[in-house]
């Protein structure tokens, strides 16, 4: 991830990995993201989903609204209503370059950049990916979870692309399933004691176990 900010060039912004990693929206929805929408004491965005167009708070880490303050203060002043990512770009008429308000085109070119200078094929959904490749493998997370910020319809999708499983872990957790049912049966648990006032001959007839 590293080397494909170093390679960019740019200042931090919807393309920038350390951000755009961290909580796995759609290009297309971060693009449309306005000054509105971002929730700094809770530390949320809001997006517009594709598909749905329904509106959805994410969580991001508090590393990514550091870079997003950064990027804010080397832009212009931002209105509320207005969309939060802007780009340098050659006026229509005139001369220099103006401020315009960043798409999907002018994204994909901070990775062309990236990518010639590195030697890479890196790209917005390979960043999305990654994020949720790394939530889908983590053990506080549900798959429902991971579904929720994706904002997938359905749980299947979410299953059938990122439930990745490597041959060497699944080997892994079998051999320590296995050697934990082989303790268990070398050292059994203790009976557990009858409450006062119960035969545990009685107790074993009613629950199986033992003879009437």
């Amino acid at each position: 991830m590293e080397r494909v900010v170093r390679g960019s060039a740019v200042q931090p912004g919807p393309g920038d990995p350390r951000a755009r990693h961290q909580h796995a929206a759609r290009a297309s929805e971060l693009l449309g993201v306005r000054g509105v929408d971002v929730d700094w004491g809770d530390q949320l965005v809001r997006v517009e989903r594709k598909g749905s167009q329904a509106e959805q708070w994410l969580p991001s880490s508090p590393e990514s609204f550091i870079w997003l303050r950064l990027y804010q203060s080397e832009g212009p002043p931002l209105d509320p209503q207005e969309p939060l990512w802007w780009t340098l770009r050659r006026r229509d008429h005139g001369e220099g370059l103006d401020y315009q308000p960043l798409n999907y085109e002018a994204l994909r070119a901070v990775f062309r950049r990236a990518n010639a200078l590195l030697g890479t094929n890196w790209s917005m959904h390979d960043l999305r990916y990654t994020a949720a490749l790394r939530m889908a493998r983590d053990k506080r997370l549900t798959l429902r979870d991971v579904q929720t910020i994706l904002g997938h319809a359905h749980l299947s999708t979410t299953a059938d692309i990122y439930l990745v499983e490597e041959e060497e872990q699944v080997i892994a957790r079998v051999q320590e399933y296995l050697a934990d049912r082989e303790e268990r049966a070398k050292h059994p648990a203790p009976p557990t004691a009858v409450a006062t006032g119960y035969e545990a001959s009685d107790l074993a007839v009613l629950f199986g176990g033992g003879q009437a």
